[in-house]
């Protein structure tokens, strides 16, 4: 299972869990070896469309770093953090989660939208 690390270490995401808002963000920063990132990706894909069918998905999209970097990014957008909260703690969700390689580190947050 990847290692889940705080982006804040103030602000935990199963602290954030308990904030009641919405629409959100996730952005969760994943740590993946070189020699890890097609198995990472086809887990990713895998458990992405599960989460495309959960009540509250809005959208998802994935981002690779740059100039040879080992990070790759996941930016979704969910209609609350209960429907989120709902979908990460299914069993179907931590089964397939368990699955990712202990060398991957997984750095999720959730945000909401302010105006610049």
């Amino acid at each position: 299972m990847a290692k889940l690390q705080s982006l804040d270490p103030h602000t935990p995401m199963f602290a954030q869990f308990k904030e009641k808002t919405g629409p959100i963000v996730l952005a969760n920063t994943f740590v993946v070896p070189k020699e890890r990132a097609e198995v990472f990706l086809t887990l990713f894909r895998r458990q992405a469309e599960f989460m495309k069918a959960q009540p509250g998905f809005v959208s998802l999209q994935m981002h690779k770093g740059t100039a040879d970097s080992q990070l790759l990014m996941n930016v979704a957008v969910w209609e609350s953090t209960e429907a989120l909260a709902a979908a990460f703690g299914s069993p179907e969700f931590q089964r397939m989660a368990a699955e990712f390689p202990d060398d991957i580190v997984s750095y999720p947050h959730i945000f909401e939208q302010i105006d610049a």
